[in-house]
């Protein structure tokens, strides 16, 4: 069952699989901000290396241009909501951007999990559900999925508040692996070299790599450029420049992959 609503760069979703299995549950990567509510199901979250088992009535964060992907460990009913918006959403209302500190200022695949000891799950439920609700119109929907997307925002906020702030430094070889690629992601850089770099065989390297992140090295820079290029484009820069900015030496190949991917050219935009 999938329920779901787009307003523009707002994309809500209730989405329930009776039986899942994994197969259809990809490694994916956006533009957006991402607020995603477990509500049941046997599933395990990979964020950019880190791995999150989600427990029932937990909420995971997902900042711009980071990788992740549920991987479905049992058959049980897997239940979720998710809701999508662009970082400067409430830029008119917030322009010092504090209540986006969760996904601005947190480190790739760090801190990606919120459950009912630091945040109200019951009641980020009950608003949940509320914007499925029949309304007069879409006006009436959309002003409910605003005023609800910012006290979702405000509480999350508030529950980071209460965490310990401790500086983040990658220690598991995964951890220094995904860190590593998203350092030098817009460099002229190949797995081989990426594997030698940990003494690592290709081999060796692309197995721990999808292990940690749902897809393989090349699958997963080439899908951090061709987003982090489409969000160039959209900021006003021209499509060359933002391919060549984002790690391709090729504009046709960009081109191709662009295309590919999101389904229209980067001069579409």
């Amino acid at each position: 069952m999938l329920n779901e609503y787009r307003f523009g760069d707002i994309y809500i979703r209730h989405a329930i699989d009776d039986c899942p299995n994994d197969s259809p549950f990809t490694m994916h990567i956006h533009e957006q901000c991402e607020i995603y509510i477990f509500i049941s199901g046997n599933v395990e979250y990979l964020v950019e290396g880190s791995k999150y088992p989600l427990e029932e009535n937990s909420l995971m964060i997902m900042r711009p241009l980071e990788v992740h992907k549920p991987k479905i460990i049992g058959k049980e009913r897997y239940e979720r909501y998710a809701i999508n918006f662009p970082i400067d959403f409430f830029a008119d209302l917030d322009p010092k951007s504090r209540l986006l500190k969760a996904f601005t200022e947190r480190p790739l695949g760090k801190n990606n999990m919120l459950d009912s000891s630091v945040i109200d799950m019951d009641l980020i439920r009950k608003l949940c559900t509320q914007m499925f609700q029949d309304y007069r119109d879409d006006y009436d929907r959309l002003i409910r999925i605003k005023s609800t997307i910012l006290m979702i925002l405000d509480m999350i906020y508030l529950a980071l508040d209460k965490q310990e702030k401790t500086e983040y430094k990658p220690r598991s070889t995964t951890e220094r692996i995904v860190a590593y690629v998203n350092n030098h992601i817009f460099e002229q850089i190949s797995v081989p070299e990426l594997a030698k770099h940990f003494y690592l065989s290709p081999s060796q390297f692309n197995r721990i790599f999808r292990q940690a992140t749902g897809a393989s090295p090349w699958e997963y820079i080439t899908k951090k450029r061709l987003t982090a290029a489409k969000e160039k484009i959209h900021s006003g820069s021209l499509a060359q420049n933002a391919s060549e900015s984002c790690g391709f030496r090729d504009y046709s190949s960009f081109y191709r992959a662009y295309t590919k991917y999101f389904g229209c050219a980067p001069t579409d935009n």
